[in-house]
């Protein structure tokens, strides 16, 4: 396929989690035809119903003798034996399109696919999803990782803006990196906001996100625009006092928040002096106050674990 317009698709999904039915739901309001998905949990088809009504749900290998465009959406580790059983079915056809979502994987997971003839597309949008009909408006200017053959980049390329997204191609090499930095800025920050929230209603604040909201707002605004320069707070002025008194106060009443304050203060640190917001002489004490650490009763506890 050479065209950077693709014709109008018959569209199939596998995997109705939170992220295929909103791609689907895209590529019908730029023309495409949803005609077949497979989900197997209740909440997968109340997604796929509410996304892509009229959409019958069916077994992996009927959405692809479905389907000319095909979105493998099914979690990063169930990929590859998802894509090795298809193709040793004979579920893959010549000249079909099979897509992933996975943010960690290029096409050389979809190799299997590739030698029965598929059309190897990654195209992951990163944004998070509800499993929601917002994703389906989230996706407007949504950036997605592409990549793909180069004889498909312009295909892939059509396909996203289509979505209402914006292209932006990685590397086969670099998808890992790519995915490892995303998971940094989004997962994480996930699990800082919430144990912020909780350390506030502890405090006693009535309305913790009402507070954070416009303080985290402006901190990213600034961090977006500025990077290091935007670096703020006790640690990157060195007040070393300051934060030995947050790590008493933790130690006292949230022993789990210990370890991530301790691992966020130090990488800070190194990054307002290696900017030159921390002074040196400055850096010295409150280096040996976070140098100190929990104490052998205080590690932290198991947190949940994000997608």
């Amino acid at each position: 396929m050479t065209t950077s317009r693709p014709a109008r698709l018959r569209v199939g999904v596998v995997g109705a989690g939170r992220v295929g039915p909103a791609l689907a739901a895209a590529l019908a309001l730029a023309g495409h035809r949803p005609v077949a998905a497979s989900g197997v949990s209740d909440a997968s088809r109340r997604r796929a119903e509410a996304l892509l009504p009229g959409v019958p749900l069916v077994e992996p290998a009927e959405v692809l003798a479905r389907s000319e465009l095909v979105l493998l959406t099914v979690p990063d580790d169930a990929l590859p034996a998802l894509v090795a059983g298809l193709a040793e079915t004979g579920a893959v056809r010549p000249g079909q399109l099979i897509a992933h979502a996975s943010g960690r994987y290029g096409t050389a997971v979809l190799g299997p696919a590739t030698r029965a003839g598929g059309l190897p597309l990654a195209l992951h949008p990163v944004m998070t999803f509800t499993g929601s009909a917002v994703d389906v408006q989230r996706l407007a200017g949504c950036s997605f990782g592409v990549t793909a053959p180069l004889e498909l980049r312009l295909a892939a390329e059509a396909l996203v803006i289509e979505m209402g997204g914006e292209p932006e191609w990685i590397e086969e090499r670099d998808r890992p990196l790519y995915h490892a930095a995303l998971a940094l800025g989004a997962n994480h920050l996930v699990t800082l906001v919430a144990q912020s929230l909780e350390l506030l209603r502890t405090a006693g604040v009535e309305a913790p996100d009402r507070m954070l909201g416009p303080l985290l707002g402006a901190a990213l605004d600034n961090a977006l625009r500025s990077g290091d320069a935007a670096l703020t707070g006790p640690v990157a002025r060195g007040d070393a006092g300051t934060v030995a008194a947050h790590l008493a106060e933790l130690r006292a009443h949230a022993p789990g928040a210990l370890p991530g304050y301790l691992a966020m203060a130090r990488t800070t640190a190194d990054r307002a002096l290696d900017h030159g917001l921390l002074r040196p002489e400055a850096a010295q004490e409150l280096l040996g106050v976070l140098a100190d650490g929990p104490g052998p009763d205080e590690g932290g506890t198991e947190g949940d674990e994000d997608r």
